[in-house]
């Protein structure tokens, strides 16, 4: 029974030890893809190398036969050993520096300093003098033999353990917010874990372990399990420095990847072992089983964490916010895209179409620049008319009935707002009809239901681009806010207070007029129009209001009236005086091509080339020009005799 239990006991910490290096390769990967750029996750990313090499080398020892293969493993995990202090040393450094305690000198010395140890000692294990070679007698477990120099650098790993510890407690009486300070509890409790873990204690009680196997194997086997949860409580704490994301997105990405990585892959191996030792056990050395439910395991695993997924991340990291993202996420699964407007509407034209037995429909929509066509079907060549275009601007300007009525050789029904009695025009719906047609009774009852659903449909779309426009406006002030939160997670108010009194991020005049060129080339559309660093110009900004909040029109609208600014007085002409006003218009304002736009204005490409650099440098000074007076124009309506007014500052470097 002893026995049974002792090999059932040795089992489980052999995968412990697998799932714990596991888990904390996850975590580095985790580490390295989301906040490296911050000191303290850089600093944690170093600790989890050291506890992958330690685990990796003591999970591979526990299979291994070979005395010379074991000997080389046992000392293989010494590499991340005689780092972890040191490593732990300079993580505390980190996280005091961040919660408002930066070094003056000393502390960054130390960390230097225990680098350096910590490199010396590992010079000697290659000679078996920071440990000894394989002990002969390897019960309860294989061991090395310890030297005069384990002591000492057993006196070195508790020094620096205390340090650590004594800086994680001074960072925790710096933290002021409540939930930061449980975060920095938590990250002190789940610092113990590999600092306490790690070390091979078999080095000093062999002889009680081999007098008490029973008991040692069930400590050992308490203490991965330990280990497993902690490190997770460690890396959890750690996840939330440096990133910007509010705090139910780490916790989401975290416990998605613990599920996925770690969790799954633990999971796995432990099945896979415990079936092939069971094959074994019963004469089989090997079984078909093994992979089979290898990948029927992980294709379960992975169903089951798709379906609890939304569950509890709706229960553990909403909150009271559960409402709000459960809006946002039903709107995401329900949006109307353009291309699933396009199908919808294409469905509609289909079935007018097989009831009035037409060549072709289509369906103009109004939109910033004016009445399109946005979907067609049937006979291309139905609507290659040249003037088909400017009649239906026409039909839209000259006011229109709400009822269907024929257009030369269509029938038009226009569409309107269905929210308001009297709501606005959408667009058009055009069928192609014969000549002489009449439309029966129920022919027009179907047609008013088709169009009714194309105006919905419209209408919707339309409806959605105004809640981006307003999600586009608020971005910029929403991840501020966000960043600030982030910065005032663990250091003091004095980084929010200066966080928020800093000024405004510069733009120099030479990256300006790139950023007016990128901005002018996708003047009707673009990334680089609707991502321009433009957009926080505060003349944009008061533009917004005569834009209906849109702030990529508010930007068109400023750029065309930089470009207005250049032309001269008088009636267009294609003179010197006219050559940059006419080269912005034509090239970026009607889009024709650089030859197209060289031959109007008799040049050289290459000169053509000149001249627009000049062009542009021109707009980027008169936008200069616009944000000063937007500026002055907003310090003027703060009351001047306010003790607070500051001077105001330009967003020019």
């Amino acid at each position: 029974m002893s026995n049974f239990i002792i090999s059932s006991l040795l089992t489980l910490n052999q995968l412990l030890t697998a799932g714990i290096a596991i888990t904390a390769f996850s975590l580095l990967l985790y580490a390295l893809s989301f906040n490296l750029r911050d000191r303290v996750a850089r600093s944690f990313a170093l600790i989890l190398v050291c506890v992958v090499i330690i685990f990796v080398a003591d999970a591979i020892a526990t299979v291994v036969v070979m005395p010379a293969e074991l000997e080389f493993w046992l000392k293989l995990e010494w590499v991340g050993i005689t780092f972890l202090p040191t490593t732990y040393v300079h993580f505390s450094d980190a996280l005091l520096a961040t919660t408002g305690r930066p070094s003056r000198g000393r502390r960054r010395m130390v960390v230097r300093l225990m680098y350096v140890i910590s490199l010396a000692f590992l010079v000697t294990l290659p000679f078996s003098l920071l440990v000894g070679p394989l002990m002969e007698s390897t019960e309860p477990a294989p061991h090395l033999e310890r030297t005069w120099l384990t002591w000492v650098f057993t006196g070195c790993y508790v020094i620096g353990m205390l340090f650590a510890g004594i800086n994680f407690w001074r960072a925790y009486r710096n933290t002021v917010a409540r939930s930061s300070r449980r975060r920095m509890g938590y990250l002190m409790v789940g610092a113990l874990a590999p600092a306490l873990g790690s070390y091979p204690f078999l080095l000093f009680g062999a002889n009680l372990a081999t007098r008490l196997p029973t008991l040692f194997w069930f400590a050992a086997t308490l203490s991965n399990l330990l280990i497993s949860a902690l490190l997770v409580l460690m890396a959890y704490s750690v996840a939330f420095f440096g990133v910007p994301w509010p705090d139910r997105v780490v916790k989401r990405r975290l416990f998605k990847w613990l599920m996925r990585g770690p969790v799954t892959a633990s999971t796995i191996l432990a099945i896979t072992t415990l079936v092939r030792r069971a094959g074994q056990s019963i004469g089989f050395a090997y079984t078909a089983a093994v992979p089979i439910i290898m990948v029927a395991s992980i294709l379960i695993l992975e169903h089951l964490i798709t379906l609890a997924a939304p569950v509890w991340e709706r229960w553990l990291f909403h909150g009271k916010d559960r409402d709000d993202i459960t809006l946002l996420q039903k709107l995401e699964e329900r949006l109307l895209t353009s291309g699933d407007l396009r199908q919808f509407l294409e469905s509609v034209l289909v079935a007018v179409c097989d009831r009035l037995q037409a060549p072709g429909a289509f369906v103009a929509g109004l939109g910033d620049q004016g009445l399109e066509l946005f979907v067609t079907i049937g006979d291309k060549r139905l609507f290659e008319k040249e003037n088909l275009s400017a009649e239906l601007v026409e039909i839209s300007q000259n006011g229109l009935s709400r009822e269907i009525f024929a257009w030369g050789d269509y029938w038009i029904i226009p569409l309107y707002e269905q929210r308001e009695e009297r709501g606005a025009l959408l667009g058009l719906l055009g069928i192609v009809r014969s000549p002489e047609q009449d439309l029966e009774v129920e022919q027009l009852e179907a047609l008013a239901l088709l169009a009714l659903r194309a105006a919905q449909a419209l209408e919707d779309r339309h409806l959605q681009q105004q809640v981006f426009s307003s999600l586009e406006a608020l971005t910029p002030e929403v991840e501020l806010i966000q960043n600030l939160r982030a910065a005032a997670r663990f250091e003091s108010g004095d980084a929010l207070s200066q966080a928020l009194t800093g000024s405004p991020t510069p733009i120099k005049p030479g990256d300006l007029s790139t950023i007016v060129k990128e901005a002018l080339t996708h003047y009707w559309g673009g990334p680089k129009l609707t991502e321009s660093p433009l957009l926080k110009l505060q003349v944009v900004q008061q533009a917004l209001s005569e834009h209906d909040g849109n702030p990529t029109n508010a930007l068109r609208a400023i750029l065309r009236q930089a470009v207005e600014r250049l032309k001269p007085e008088g009636e267009r002409r294609f003179t010197a005086e006219w050559i940059l006003y006419n080269i912005l218009e034509l090239k970026f304002m009607e889009g024709r091509k650089v030859r197209e736009v060289a031959l109007r204005l008799a040049m050289s490409e290459a000169d053509l080339y000149r001249k627009q650099r000049v062009a542009i440098e021109a707009v980027a000074n008169t936008i200069i020009e616009m944000e000063q007076q937007a500026l002055d124009d907003q310090y003027m309506t703060v009351d001047l005799g306010s003790d607070n007014v500051s001077n105001t500052q330009t967003r020019w470097a």
